[in-house]
């Protein structure tokens, strides 16, 4: 606090006044990051919630510093793959080896079914739902809930062949549905485990030529998926039951904007007369400023 040595601070100098400018001096001074920020001043409030539980003194000062707000934190593009790089990672998976016909399989359902790591490491063979008349798969999500996710056709039959090789006639309903086997012993697959496959799958597309993000990481398949479903028209109410958000907005932070391309199409159709003009977000630093918008 502002004036008041470290040792010398109590719970009464974190008052509503004090936290603001400590907001500033962090943001100012120190010049971190918001979301850095906003953690520190989380951890306060925290410490103020709990002493005002062991003492009713401070309880003034907790619901005070509850009026205190974060932070902005500007948004930043979503980033996720486009067409051709989405098709080239499914391919890359090549057909000899049984752990890649297993890894191609584990890309193609986590797209498919727009599922997080730690959803489709969780996944067990009772998970499946093929022969339903709508097959679907129950994906254990954020806070212990479930939801129920339609699969595509095609990916039905890949996942008929998949349990025959890897889970033979009569599967085991407990059984995690992707495995390695270990000393004669199956286990689940870790998160790092499937990150480190689609690196290595990334990287192979690279050699090929296909140009791929220098960050890759699983959870852009789940963001491919929402985006390309909402780019097709798809309303943001089952995109948001497909991911399993609670809370619309929550979707429609993510995904409830239109790309540049789709922008400029959309503009075409109500100025026909301007349609042959040069885009100027094909320049690179204008392109680079709209998404900051």
């Amino acid at each position: 606090m502002k004036g008041i040595r470290r040792e010398r601070v109590c719970f009464h100098d974190l008052d509503r006044e004090n936290l603001k400018d400590y907001l500033v001096w962090m943001a100012d001074v120190k010049a971190w990051s918001p979301k850095t920020c906003n953690l520190r001043l989380t951890a306060v409030k925290a410490l103020l919630s709990y002493a005002s539980e062991e003492c009713m003194d401070i309880t003034p000062v907790f619901v005070s510093s509850r009026t205190v707000h974060g932070l902005d934190i500007p948004g930043s593009e979503i980033r996720y793959f486009e067409d051709c790089q989405m098709k080239a990672l499914l391919n890359a998976p090549g057909k000899e080896k049984r752990s890649e016909r297993r890894n191609k399989m584990m890309l193609i359902l986590g797209y498919d079914a727009a599922m997080r790591v730690g959803e489709l490491t969780g996944l067990k063979v009772c998970d499946l739902h093929l022969d339903a008349e709508i097959p679907y798969i129950r994906i254990l999500g954020k806070g212990g809930k479930y939801r129920s996710v339609p699969i595509m056709k095609r990916t039905v039959g890949h996942l008929r062949g998949y349990l025959r090789e890897f889970h033979g006639n009569i599967p085991d309903p407990v059984s995690p549905l992707f495995y390695a086997v270990t000393h004669g012993m199956r286990h689940g697959l870790s998160d790092d485990c499937i990150q480190k496959v689609l690196k290595e799958y990334a990287e192979k597309c690279r050699k090929e030529g296909v140009p791929m993000p220098e960050d890759i990481y699983f959870h852009m398949l789940r963001k491919t998926r929402a985006m390309s479903l909402y780019q097709e028209g798809c309303p943001l109410s089952y995109i948001q039951q497909m991911l399993g958000h609670e809370n619309i907005s929550t979707t429609s932070g993510f995904y409830a904007f239109v790309t540049l391309d789709t922008l400029a199409k959309a503009l075409e159709r109500t100025n026909p007369e301007g349609g042959n003009a040069e885009k100027n977000w094909k320049d690179k630093k204008i392109s680079e400023a709209l998404y900051r918008l």
